[in-house]
């Protein structure tokens, strides 16, 4: 694939390894804890104290905030460089909550890093960074075909020393739980170019008036929602970034999102108990069953670690990253099957746990990021097909 590790990359690796040996594995014990201490009265997916406490290890040795190119330690990461440390994150299931490199938080201090001005990156960015605030995107809507962010419908009208909201967004990841969301409004109209007037505004779910309506999935668990804007009044110098430049912005975030091993390791625990299920030998149709499912991963794995390497390079990926949240989705998917299969006539609580709870979960694997409609979209527009 031609591209090497940088021996920072190499070192963190190591380290989070070493982290996640000492403090998280073995996995199982953890995951089932974590678990146990879920109730089922909407904090369902709330993580335990154990999890927090985490955090302030993961703080004192250095490992938090790494997604960020620049991070507070002062030292630089690439998108090739934090691949390999995504994925460690990803296979443990519960890391990237710990090392604060949930999807949704990496996204916006990516961009505020980047586009926000000094005074809004220490009003926002900073306590970010300190973990003591949560953020995250709002983009696809409701009425929207699908997950199409270039249809945005939610406007924000300039009057005087503010902005006026008005719309609807919906599968927002959080956002009851969150403290502000970085909104993809349109501020003027697209014309013949359907990416144009399009922004980016910093909006305070807990103080702008905003209406936050969580959405229950099948687990009982509430991890999307719904924000509604009637007359949502913003500050004017909430916009991140210059006005009209928001799908620019926002386009390197998700060919990552979509791209990344969060993608396709959404199942990766029952993968980890299945192995664990069979044992040291195996039968024949649960060896083949291993093999598929490793097959998938580490073919996934070569053309993420792939994508990371040309985004790195300042290539356009946004069709090779439709392809891999596809075939990712598909093998999420697909995994619980083989793996149910193959499994075991006697099966520990744990298989049994993670297997139901991936089930219930599942359905929101490919909203995430974009839907699958949405990305064949893409996919056929980069063979010429549309």
């Amino acid at each position: 694939m031609g591209f090497q590790f940088s021996d920072r990359s190499q070192e963190l690796q190591l380290r989070i390894k070493k982290f996640l040996d000492d403090h998280i594995y073995p996995a199982e014990e953890i995951y089932a804890q974590q678990m146990e201490e879920f109730t089922d009265q909407g904090d369902r997916w709330q993580i335990p104290q154990i999890i927090e406490d985490k955090k302030e290890i993961a703080k004192a040795e250095g490992l938090w905030n790494l997604f960020l190119p620049e991070n507070p330690m002062g030292e630089s990461m690439s998108n090739l460089d934090y691949a390999p440390l995504a994925e460690l994150m990803g296979r443990s299931g519960i890391a990237s909550e710990i090392f604060n490199c949930s999807a949704p938080d990496t996204g916006n201090m990516e961009v505020l890093a980047r586009y926000a001005n000094e005074e809004q990156q220490e009003r926002w960015l900073k306590p970010l960074l300190d973990g003591e605030i949560r953020s995250a995107f709002a983009m696809t809507e409701p009425a929207v075909a699908s997950s199409d962010a270039t249809n945005i419908c939610t406007t924000a009208v300039l009057d005087g020393d503010e902005y006026v909201i008005n719309g609807t967004k919906i599968w927002t990841t959080d956002a009851h739980r969150n403290h502000f969301i970085i909104c993809l409004v349109r501020t003027d109209e697209a014309g013949e170019n359907r990416h144009a007037g399009l922004s980016q505004i910093i909006v305070d779910l807990k103080n702008d008036g905003a209406k936050v309506r969580p959405i229950q999935n099948m687990a009982g668990g509430e991890d999307f929602n719904e924000v509604v804007f009637e007359d949502v009044r913003v500050p004017a110098d909430r916009i991140v970034g210059e006005p009209g430049n928001g799908w620019a912005q926002v386009t390197s975030e998700l060919a990552y999102e979509r791209s990344g091993p969060e993608r396709f390791l959404s199942s990766f625990r029952v993968y980890v108990e299945l192995v664990r299920a069979c044992g040291d030998e195996p039968e024949v149709h649960q060896k083949a069953a291993i093999g598929r499912i490793t097959s998938h991963l580490m073919t996934m794995r070569r053309m993420s670690i792939s994508i990371a390497s040309m985004l790195e390079d300042g290539k356009d990926v946004a069709h090779e990253a439709a392809l891999v949240k596809e075939l990712g989705n598909n093998f999420e998917k697909v995994l619980p099957e083989i793996a149910r299969l193959a499994a075991p006539l006697s099966l520990s609580s744990n298989f049994k746990k993670t297997f139901m709870d991936t089930i219930l979960l599942s359905p929101s694997f490919t909203l995430r990021g974009g839907t699958r409609e949405i990305m064949r979209g893409v996919i056929a527009r980069g063979l010429g097909l549309r």
